[in-house]
C-alpha cells in the first residue's frame, strides 16, 4: 500500500503540470519543447506545493515562481492570468492537499506570483530598453563613424583624380580662387600652365585605353616630381594643370613650363611599349588684383590651342591683343547666320572685260556683308570664317541663288548679256547633292546654264577625292562653265587639265603684276603668260587675267593672246546695274 501510495502523489504533480502546461502554451513565444516545458512547470508546482504546506508560511517561494516563469518567457499577460486560474483551481487538488486554512494561503501565493511575475517583468522590460538604448547607441555610434569614414572618402574621391592620384579640377579651383581671393594677396603675382599632350588620341586609337590610362598615369608622376613644388592637377583626358603662387615676372612660370614639357618628353616604357609624347602649353601669368579663376582659366586654354596650332611641342604666352582680336573674330563668325536672317548680305560685282573688243564678257559676284555696328565688310574679314566653321555651305549657297536671281535680270534687251561667275568653296564642293542644288537655282531664276560660270580653286582640281570632279563634269555637261581660279598658284599638272571639266583658265594676279615693269625687266612673267595661254588655246580653253590694274598690262596681255581681263582697270567691284551701265 505504501508504495502504491508514493506512485499516486509523484504522478500528481505531473498532472498538475500538464494541464499548467497546456494552459499557458501560445499565450507567448516560448523556446522549448513541450516536454521542457512540462518538466519546468512540474518543477515549479513541487516548489509552490512546498511553499502552501511550509510552516511557517514562505511566502518568497512565491514570488521566485513568478520571476522564473518570466524569466522562461511566460511573460504575457494572458500567460499570468492563465497561470493564476490553474494554480487556483487545480493545485490543491491535483496534488492531494490537505491544508487548514488553504483558502487563505492560496490567496497570498497567488498575490506574490503575481508581485515576483510583475517585479521580473518590470526588470526584464527595464533591461530589454536599457539593451535596445546601448544597442541604439552603439548603431549611431558605428553610423556617425561610417559617415565620417564615407564623407572622407567622397572628400580623397571628389577633389583628387582616380587615374593618378593627383588633385583634380574641384581641388585645383579651390586653391586657385584661394590664391587670388586670399586677403592682401591683391599685389602678388600668379601663373597658370595649361598642359595638354600632343596627339594623345593616337596612342588610345593604336595601342588601346589600358595603355594610354598608363601613359596617363606616368606622365602625372614625372610631372608631380619635376614640379613637387608646384600643385600638379589633372583636369581630365591628357588635360593636366599647374599653379605657380608668388611669381615675380613670365619668366618664372616659363622656367615651370619649359620643366613640364621635359618632363613630359622623356621616354616612358608602358605595358611593353616604349612611348615617347609631346605636349603644348598655354601660360598666363599677371598680378592677382583684378583677375578672377575663371578669366585665368579661359585664357590659359586659348593660350594652349596657339600653341597646338603652331605645331605643338612648345610653350605660348597669352597676348591680350591676340585674344581681342580672336574674341573679335569668334563673334563675327557666331553673327553670320543671324546676318543672313536679317538680309545683311549683298553682291558687288566685277566685270571680266574682252581684251580683244572691251566687251563685258561676265560679271564675278563679291559678296559683301554691311554689319550693323562694324559698316560693310569685305569677304577677307569673314569668308575665312565661315570656311572654319562650315557656315561657308550656306552663305555659299545664298550668293550662288542671289547671283544667278540678279543675272537673271541682265538679259532684259541684251542677247549677248553676261554671265555671271560664281566661287565655290571646297566644303560646297564637297557637300552631296551639288549638281542637284545648281539645277534647282537655274530652273527657279531662269537663268541659262551657259551663264552661269562656277570658279574652283586649282587645288580643288587637283584633289584625289573623285567626287567633286565628277560632279563638276556633269554641270559642265549641263552647259555651266567651270573656271579654275588663281590659277598658277598650286601644283597644277598642264597636261592634266584635258581630263578636267574646265572651260577657262583665270590666271593669278601674281603673274600679272610683273607686266607693269618695263618689258626688258618683266620679259620672264610675259613668257610665262605666253606659255600658259598657248597651252589653254590648244586644249580649247579661254584665258581670263586677274588683277589687271593698267592700260600697259592690259595692252601686253592683248599681245600675247589672253581672252580677257579682270581688275581695276577694267572696273571696281560695284552693284550690277552700275557696272553694266559704266563698263570700263
Amino acid at each position: 500500500m505504501g508504495d502504491r501510495a508514493t506512485a499516486t502523489n509523484r504522478s500528481r504533480p505531473g498532472t498538475f503540470a500538464r494541464a499548467w502546461a497546456k494552459a499557458v502554451s501560445g499565450t507567448s513565444y516560448l523556446p522549448m519543447t513541450q516536454a521542457q516545458l512540462e518538466a519546468l512547470l512540474q518543477r515549479l508546482a513541487e516548489r509552490l506545493a512546498v511553499a502552501i504546506r511550509s510552516e511557517p508560511f514562505d511566502l518568497r517561494i512565491g514570488q521566485q515562481v513568478g520571476a522564473e516563469l518570466v524569466q522562461a518567457h511566460i511573460a504575457s499577460a494572458e500567460g499570468l492570468g492563465r497561470t493564476v486560474e490553474v494554480i487556483q483551481l487545480r493545485l490543491v487538488r491535483d496534488l492531494g492537499l490537505v491544508i487548514d486554512d488553504v483558502e487563505d494561503r492560496m490567496a497570498r501565493l497567488l498575490a506574490m506570483v503575481a508581485t515576483g511575475y510583475a517585479r521580473a517583468l518590470r526588470d526584464r522590460t527595464l533591461d530589454e530598453q536599457e539593451s535596445i538604448r546601448r544597442a541604439a547607441m552603439m548603431a549611431r555610434a558605428e553610423a556617425e563613424r561610417a559617415l565620417r569614414e564615407s564623407e572622407a572618402r567622397f572628400r580623397y574621391q571628389a577633389t583628387h583624380d582616380p587615374l593618378t592620384d593627383l588633385p583634380n579640377r574641384i581641388l585645383f579651383t579651390e586653391r586657385l580662387t584661394a590664391a587670388i581671393e586670399a586677403p592682401g594677396r591683391g599685389a602678388d603675382r600668379i601663373g597658370v600652365c595649361f598642359l595638354d599632350l600632343d596627339r594623345f588620341k593616337v596612342v588610345n586609337d593604336s595601342l588601346g585605353h589600358q595603355v594610354g590610362d598608363a601613359l596617363l598615369l606616368s606622365v602625372a608622376q614625372r610631372l608631380r616630381r619635376a614640379l613637387g613644388e608646384h600643385l600638379v592637377a589633372r583636369l581630365g583626358g591628357d588635360e593636366f594643370v599647374i599653379l605657380v603662387e608668388r611669381t615675380a615676372c613670365i619668366e618664372d612660370v616659363v622656367k615651370v613650363a619649359e620643366a613640364a614639357l621635359a618632363a613630359v618628353s622623356e621616354p616612358a616604357l608602358v605595358e611593353g611599349h616604349e612611348l615617347t609624347v609631346s605636349a603644348s602649353i598655354g601660360i598666363v601669368e599677371r598680378q592677382v588684383a583684378g583677375t578672377t579663376p575663371i578669366e585665368l582659366m579661359r585664357e590659359a586654354d586659348s593660350t594652349l590651342h596657339w600653341a597646338k596650332a603652331a605645331g605643338g611641342a612648345r610653350w605660348s604666352v597669352f597676348d591680350a591683343d591676340r585674344n581681342r582680336r580672336e574674341l573679335a573674330r569668334y563673334a563675327l563668325s557666331a553673327a553670320i547666320p543671324t546676318a543672313l536672317d536679317r538680309g545683311e548680305f549683298y553682291l558687288d560685282y566685277q566685270p571680266l572685260t574682252s581684251l580683244c573688243d572691251g566687251r563685258v564678257l561676265g560679271m564675278e559676284a563679291l559678296v559683301r556683308w554691311r554689319h550693323p555696328e562694324l559698316g560693310v565688310l569685305q569677304p577677307d574679314s569673314f569668308i575665312g570664317l565661315a570656311e572654319e566653321t562650315g557656315l561657308i555651305v550656306r552663305l555659299g549657297s545664298w550668293v550662288l541663288a542671289e547671283a544667278c536671281r540678279e543675272a537673271g535680270s541682265w538679259s532684259a534687251g541684251r542677247p549677248d548679256a553676261p554671265f555671271v561667275s560664281v566661287n565655290l568653296a571646297v566644303r560646297q564642293l564637297h557637300r552631296p547633292g551639288l549638281v542637284q542644288e545648281v539645277e534647282g537655282v537655274l530652273q527657279r531664276t531662269g537663268l541659262p546654264p551657259e551663264r552661269l560660270q562656277l570658279e574652283v580653286t586649282e587645288s580643288t582640281m587637283m584633289s584625289t577625292v573623285a567626287e567633286p570632279v565628277r560632279a563638276l563634269r556633269v554641270l559642265k555637261e549641263l552647259g555651266v562653265r567651270i573656271a579654275i581660279d588663281d590659277f598658277g598658284t598650286g601644283y597644277c599638272n598642264l597636261a592634266y587639265l584635258r581630263d578636267l571639266p574646265v572651260t577657262e583658265l583665270k590666271v593669278a594676279g601674281e603673274f600679272v603684276a610683273g607686266l607693269r615693269a618695263p618689258a626688258d625687266d618683266s620679259r620672264t612673267d610675259e613668257r610665262i603668260l605666253a606659255s600658259l595661254v598657248s597651252l589653254a588655246h590648244a586644249l580649247g580653253l579661254t584665258v581670263t587675267a586677274e588683277g589687271v590694274e593698267t592700260a600697259g598690262q592690259a595692252d601686253r596681255l592683248r599681245a600675247i593672246g589672253c581672252d580677257a581681263g579682270q581688275g581695276w582697270h577694267f572696273g571696281r567691284p560695284a552693284p550690277a546695274g552700275q557696272a553694266l551701265t559704266h563698263p570700263a
